[in-house]
């Protein structure tokens, strides 16, 4: 029997259809250019400048799609012209019997056809930039009318196709690409300017309304249909596409999006939570909610919806598979009507799941803004103990990945209350096709997530147990990385790279412990479908319900439904730990103490008569201990006294300054403060930025002022050295600039900030000698003489001017008065002065040997002495100073990939693990779950009986035996895959680790100088963290999602082959889409991950400086920069989001347009042509077509997102390494053994294209001597000894150490064998122990002589902990003169035979310093000791003195000959350093 097409009620319904549209179209046509003419409405597609561009000589560059949209047009309304013709003559068959019906709806398509022809033309002459609504609208309703009447056409294979059916089909292709063109938008119309630039002007005019202003977004100023179909984002797009975004062309974010907003925000709700619900980590957590719970209850309302819709296709599924079972009984109209519903249902479903997903990335980004501002502003805050029990480290780990964990949770909260709509939408739909068949259904999901409950709490210590190994890691790194200069100068560089290695074994069997047991629970959950729908089918047939193929299949269906809540709970699972563990290490972390709010009374300066006072004040950076840092503090300071505090090294100096800034805690007494505060500590705290910034210090710039604080702190002759004067760039911590240099600087910030109170700690000590006089005479008593000064020294000589004289001994002051009084009480304070005049003897006595010293120097040689001496440096010079010609910028913007990320990089992370042969085995095990799922669905749709009185094919015991045996295999295929991913994927992250961290340890110091901690620490964490957990899976994923389109197209395809004809179309629709969009996401991608790094630099710096910060009062300038480096990062990740949504929508929506043309095929084919069964299976997995098509794009967007996590590392794995640590020209043991050490013609240049920095340098420096080196600013001192241990490495002549070429060796064989004591003195987290002995060489008794020796052993012995003693991160618990004898302690146990003093004594007072000295003399009595010391006794005794010039030997030769010549440069030194004694000596009447 032959099958026959079914007929429409009216076979002239397309007819009258097309007239009705066609009049409404021309309807509105007209009425729309009535009002326009009228005035009431304008062009929007007009651009905004357009009056101006029409001023100026203009020619425009037609686009792709403009051309397109005009052919299109123009055929079609040629065909309808032609048709009209063809009626005329009737040459044309109808199957519509009216011929005035025919005819008039060809004529009012004509009619359309030629205004819109028309109206594309006038576009161009009217240069819009966006095609008009109308225009778009018309577009659209002309495809769907095509779609709905010609589709037949194409699957008819009964009959010839005529005229009219190839003009019909002609015009579907042509209404098609217009559909494209409408959805776009965009007229692609290029304004050129007549000049011949080529650079479009539209480029030109959509970035600079981009930059226009910073209160204008697109997305907060975009309509409610813009919102929805987020064409908002569609100018940075177009954008995009024509070239890299910068940074400047992304837009700015809505204004409740910006930090501030959010801070502020969540700032109000911690306070009122606090004040209702007191401390405790529940506080943290209501405050989360009360600042979320608006915009969440949004995005919820959309998920509900969503998850509601979702289950209308399952529910209508048996209906359809009856409709097309018995099509003779039922009209086509229902059928067309049940393809509604199911297209309907999708577009909703869509439309809401794209809201709640965006909503929730939004929301995620507030609260990331909100809880980094607030880690960020308790930093700031937290206390000296607070600081101590949280690393640096810890609390970036808090902002870089605890924060990211919670808000990551954002995105799966809406899971939580989707997850029972949907299981109770489930249950409904199987209750209606299986009856009590559901309730099986129901106890096995309630079993399959029970199974859960015990692998979270497994997978939450897990969680824990990685953040607390990842803390450990991070806390080593940053701690590394800020001392790397002393590892490679002491060898330790091994040492500590395995420690890391260590501590990453460590994370790496926790994250190995995590992902097995994530695979096991994938392997439960992607087989509970499986298993659900076995036990729902066997009860079935054991209760006696009838399984027909409509209730399979839509049971089938529902079971598929089922699987996005049942995949999707091991995610929510994970993530609700991980944002568990970490909210509460933020709420702990937010709890911690602060700095005592009370603990100075500030008053203003016209109320009190003092301005500084203490009463009875005890003060303890340990509240436990039984005895306070200070105690029994009684000061009285007036406005402009000049108070010196002196005293041994711990004796509670620094301690004392803290107190008066509130720094410390304070245990009794009462503290006031009158007037602005400025603060100078010991360690140098300098910032990232332009020197003038440093000074400056946020305040405005006044040039008189500035010129005169930076010629009284000495740094005019610094500007003339840099390139750029005072705007060169500083590095990180000021990296690139001397002891010396730090020092003034940060003088100078508290000189300009104009404040009442100057607290100076130890300024003196990194300067020399002229330098310091400078600063005292100019600074201290010039331009700060009316002020109040309270300066911590341990230089004797600036003691006399001082008002008030503080001896400190023990936390106690024990004398206090002026210089004279002080030295009558002979109690203490004549030791120290003892100590700095035996010094000074030495000085004179070599002289004096030398030559008859003059004891008058006239005026004139004062002068010419003060030209001459330029100001002392130490050995921190690094390129921008001793090269003038260096640029200013020495720390570079991070360095970022642009356009595609190449495939070497795919590759390089596929073929890491075993060559890549894990990748085959995994998408042969998917694609093996595939087909075994697809066989299992398919035998069920074909064996079970169409109707209920239909007998199956086979028992139905054999039947689900089969589906069992089908779906346990699909299941273990799945089990196999999960284990090869976390395998692979670890094994792959753990090798790119380690390549990474082997590279960051191998590079040259000069990467550490240009690239800030952030960078490095960013990738190391944050990057790193992508490898462990994500990488693997997402990359899993495209391959996963690309094989499940494959097989719902090749079952469709089953089903209608005819599906093929329009999924081809759309999916290059789709293609060019992801083409589109890639170009913008990829930029914004990297932006996001570039952007990420200055928060966490900004962060570490500020916790560095946070007591000068607070001194100062900057808080909130502070805070402020946080908030804005908080945004530079949400713009791009929010319009990376953003631009995810667009992509997503898009996509949806033409793969609804493929699952509607497929049920309207199905509907419209003849009965029989298809087993309905079997089209029902079809529609069963066209439901997941639009999750797939997009998930598919969405999938390779994403992992190509991630993806620039393993080119950022890939970047830092290839960094250039320095000479290798171990050669085959090994010393011998017992070198050097004499230690004479020849330079011969040695030139050093950082750079090959930088001139030199030592030049020609020949001379030796003989076995056993004692050597002094002096210079001026950039003469060299610092080159020649990191020459001398290879940091920086010859670039002609050699350096020979006891007949060994150093440059042959080993780094390491050289840099162990040698002794420094830096100036900057490095101490660990850890003990004092392993501060000493890294390497665990030597016993105890040898670490107590040694302790012994450098004057600390019975400051360790009065500790409980004795060796184990701690030492918190930078050794900030104890004192920096403590620090560096700690150094000392270290070269005293190597024992090397030359050792160089890198100003070694600088922060110890004169009396240890001396006993050092001898200590020094002592140990290294027959070793060769080279010394750059500021204190001029120290090089005074030096066997022979270098005196280095603009980086040529000056000078070389015994102290008492260089002394012999009055124009030597040693001569003008000795002579300064006299002159400047002469007023201490002949005012005290020491020297007699």
């Amino acid at each position: 029997m032959r099958t026959q097409w079914p007929q429409l009620n009216s076979p002239c319904v397309k007819e009258h259809t097309s007239i009705t549209v066609q009049l409404a179209f021309l309807a509105f046509f007209v009425i729309h250019f009535a009002l326009k003419w009228l005035g009431v409405v304008r062009n929007r597609g007009a651009n905004d400048t357009q009056e101006d561009l029409k001023k100026q000589s203009i020619t425009l560059k037609q686009s792709f799609f403009y051309k397109l949209s005009l052919l299109c047009s123009v055929s079609i309304f040629a065909t309808h012209c032609f048709i009209l013709l063809l009626l005329l003559q009737d040459s044309v068959v109808s199957r519509c019997d009216s011929s005035v019906s025919v005819f008039s709806a060809e004529t009012s398509q004509a009619l359309s056809w030629l205004i819109v022809s028309v109206y594309v033309i006038k576009i161009k002459e009217q240069r819009l930039l966006k095609f008009p609504w109308m225009l778009r609208t018309w577009w659209l309703c002309s495809f769907v009318l095509s779609l709905t009447f010609n589709a037949h056409f194409i699957t008819t294979k009964h009959e010839p196709l005529g005229f009219q059916d190839y003009a019909d089909l002609t015009g579907l292709v042509a209404s098609l690409f217009l559909l494209a063109v409408s959805i776009r938008g965009n007229t692609g119309l290029h304004l050129l300017e007549s000049s011949e630039v080529t650079e479009p002007l539209l480029l030109c005019s959509q970035t600079e309304q981009i930059k226009k202003s910073s209160s204008f977004s697109p997305y907060g100023n975009a309509t409610l249909f813009q919102r929805i179909t987020f064409s908002w984002i569609n100018p940075l797009f177009s954008l995009g596409y024509k070239k890299p975004l910068e940074k400047h062309d992304v837009p700015n974010i809505d204004v409740k999006d910006s930090a501030q907003f959010c801070s502020q925000a969540f700032d109000k709700n911690l306070k009122t939570t606090i004040e209702q619900e007191g401390p405790g980590r529940a506080f943290f957590y209501k405050s989360v909610l009360r600042f979320v719970w608006k915009k969440a209850a949004i995005n919820a309302a959309f998920a509900v919806v969503n998850a509601s819709t979702a289950y209308i296709g399952p529910y209508l599924i048996n209906d359809f598979v009856v409709f097309l079972t018995k099509k003779q009984d039922q009209s086509l109209n229902y059928g067309y009507l049940l393809a509604l519903g199911f297209l309907s249902a999708k577009i909703v479903e869509t439309v809401t799941q794209r809201q709640w997903i965006f909503g929730a990335r939004q929301l995620g980004m507030r609260l990331r803004a909100a809880l980094i501002s607030h880690i960020y502003q308790k930093g700031l805050l937290l206390s000296s103990q607070s600081r101590q029990s949280h690393t640096s480290g810890e609390i970036i780990n808090y902002m870089s990945v605890d924060v990211q964990r919670i808000t990551d949770f954002v995105w799966y909260v809406n899971n939580i209350w989707m997850l029972p709509i949907q299981i109770s939408a489930a249950i409904f739909i199987l209750q209606k096709h299986l009856g009590l068949g559901a309730v099986a259904a129901l106890v096995t999901t309630l079993m399959v997530m029970a199974c859960n409950y015990p692998l979270t709490r497994i997978q939450r210590t897990y969680q824990s147990d990685i953040m607390n190994a990842k803390d450990e890691r991070m806390k080593a790194t940053s701690e590394i990385l800020k001392n790397m200069k002393i590892l490679k100068l002491q060898a330790w560089d091994d040492q500590f790279l395995n420690k890391v290695k260590r501590l990453r074994k460590k994370e790496y069997d926790c994250l190995w412990k995590s992902l097995r047991l994530q695979a096991f629970t994938t392997f439960i959950l992607w087989g509970a479908p499986a298993l659900i729908s076995v036990v729902t089918f066997v009860t079935c047939m054991l209760i006696g319900v009838k399984l027909t193929s409509g209730a399979v299949l839509s049971a089938l269906a529902t079971f598929q439904m089922l699987q996005s809540p049942i995949f999707g709970l091991p995610d929510l699972l994970s993530a609700l730990v991980q944002s568990k563990v970490s909210a509460d290490r933020i709420a702990s972390y937010l709890q911690q103490s602060e700095t005592q709010k009370d603990a100075v009374e500030y008053l203003s300066k016209d109320h009190s008569e003092l301005s500084v006072e203490i009463e009875s004040g005890a003060f303890s950076w340990e509240p436990e201990a039984s005895r306070p840092t200070l105690d029994e503090i009684e000061l009285r300071v007036k406005p402009g006294m000049k108070v010196a505090i002196c005293g041994a090294v711990g004796s509670g100096k620094s301690s004392l300054l803290s107190s008066i800034l509130g720094e410390i805690q304070k245990l009794r007494g009462t503290v006031r403060v009158s007037g602005k505060q400025a603060y100078v500590p010991q360690t140098p705290w300098i910032l990232t930025g332009t020197i003038r910034d440093n000074i400056l210090f946020g305040s405005i710039y006044e040039s008189e002022k500035y010129e005169r604080t930076v010629k009284a702190c000495a740094l005019v002759k610094d500007f003339e050295l840099f390139s750029n004067g005072d705007m060169t760039e500083i590095g990180e911590r000021g990296i690139n600039m001397s002891g010396g240099q730090k020092q003034r600087i940060q003088i100078a910030r508290a000189v300009y900030q104009d404040a009442d109170i100057y607290l100076l700690d130890d300024p003196f000590s990194a300067v020399d000698a002229h330098t310091g006089r400078q600063l005292f005479e100019e600074c201290l008593m010039g331009i700060l003489k009316e002020k109040t000064v309270l300066y911590v020294t341990h230089q004797v000589e600036f003691l006399p001017a001082a008002d008030l004289i503080l001896v400190m001994q023990n936390g106690r002051v024990m004398q206090a008065g002026k210089f004279q009084e002080l030295l009558k009480q002979n109690i203490g304070f004549e030791v120290l002065v003892g100590a700095h005049n035996e010094a000074l003897e030495s000085i004179l006595s070599i002289e004096k040997s030398s030559r008859n010293f003059k004891e008058e120097a006239k005026d004139d040689d004062t002068a010419a002495i003060a030209e001459s001496l330029q100001t002392q440096r130490d050995s921190e010079h690094n390129i921008s100073t001793e090269n003038k010609k260096k640029e200013a910028k020495l720390v570079q913007d991070e360095e970022t990939e642009k356009g595609v990320i190449g495939k070497e990089v795919y590759l390089a992370y596929l073929r890491t693990v075993k060559g890549g042969l894990l990748v085959p085995l995994i998408i042969l095990a998917q694609s093996c779950f595939q087909m075994l799922q697809i066989a299992s669905n398919y035998w069920m749709a074909w064996t079970a009986p169409p109707t209920a009185e239909s007998k199956p094919k086979l028992s139905m015991d054999k039947i689900l035996l089969v589906y069992a045996l089908l779906a346990a295999g699909s299941s273990l295929c799945v089990l196999a895959r999960t284990i090869l991913v976390a395998i692979g994927g670890l094994s792959t992250a753990e090798k790119f680790f380690s390549r990474m961290l082997f590279s960051i340890f191998r590079a040259p110091m000069s990467f550490f100088d240009s690239t800030p901690t952030g960078r490095i620490l960013n990738r190391v964490s944050t990057d790193q963290s992508v490898l462990d957990l994500e990488m693997a899976i997402k990359l899993g994923w495209c391959a996963f999602s690309i094989i499940q389109i494959v097989g719902t197209i090749f079952v469709m395809s089953q089903v209608a082959w005819q599906v093929c004809v329009i999924f081809i179309p759309v999916a290059v629709a789709c293609i060019c889409y992801q083409r589109y969009y890639t170009p913008t996401a990829r930029e914004l991608s990297r932006m996001s991950g570039v952007e990420r790094a200055p928060i966490l630099h900004h962060f570490a710096e500020s916790l560095a400086g946070a007591t000068t910060i607070r001194a100062f009062d900057q808080r909130d300038r502070f805070i402020s920069s946080n908030l804005t480096l908080i945004d530079n990062h949400s713009r791009p990740w929010f319009h990376v989001a953003s631009a995810m949504e667009w992509l997503s929508f898009r996509l949806n929506l033409l793969s609804h347009f493929v699952f509607a043309f497929s049920l309207v095929l199905l509907v419209t084919l003849p009965e029989g042509v298809i087993n309905p069964s079997i089209a029902g299976l079809g529609v069963t997995y066209g439901l997941s077509l639009n999750v797939l098509q997009a998930t598919v794009i969405w999938n390779i967007c994403n992992a190509e997102n991630k993806m620039i996590s393993v080119e950022r590392i890939l970047q830092y794995s290839k960094i250039p390494s320095e000479a290798p640590l171990v050669t085959d020209h090994k010393p011998l043991d017992n070198w050097p053994n004499v230690g004479s050490i020849v330079f011969r013609d040695l030139q050093v240049r950082y750079a090959e294209h930088f001139p030199a920095v030592l030049k020609n340098i020949t001379c030796e420096f003989p076995g056993g001597k004692k050597i002094g080196v002096v210079g001026r600013t950039g003469s060299g001192k610092s080159t020649l000894i990191q020459a001398l241990f290879r940091i920086v490495e010859p670039s002609q002549g050699t350096i020979v150490i006891d007949n060994v070429d150093i440059t042959k060796i080993g780094l390491h064989d050289l840099r162990s064998r040698l002794g420094i004591i830096p100036q900057d003195p490095a101490l660990f987290d850890g003990t004092v122990r392993v501060n000493l002995d890294p390497l665990a060489q030597y016993t105890d008794q040898e670490l107590w002589e040694a302790l012994d020796k450098c004057q600390l052993g019975d400051v360790l012995r009065a500790k409980d902990e004795k060796l184990n003693a701690t030492v918190v991160e930078n050794g900030e618990n104890w004192s920096v003169g403590q620090r560096q004898l700690v150094c000392l302690g270290r070269v005293l146990l190597k024992k090397s035979n030359i050792l160089v003093l890198d100003e070694a004594t600088a922060s110890v007072d004169s009396a240890t310093d001396g006993v050092i000295q001898k200590i020094i003399t002592q140990e290294f009595k027959d070793r060769t000791v080279v010394t750059i010391a500021h204190r001029i006794h120290t090089v005074i005794e030096s066997d022979l003195v270098l005196v280095l010039s603009d980086g040529r030997i000056a000078e070389f030769d015994s102290p008492a000959k260089l002394l012999e010549r009055e124009d030597s440069f040693f001569s003008k030194l000795i002579k300064e350093y006299s002159m400047r004694s002469k007023h201490f000596t002949g005012s005290n009447n020491l020297l007699s």
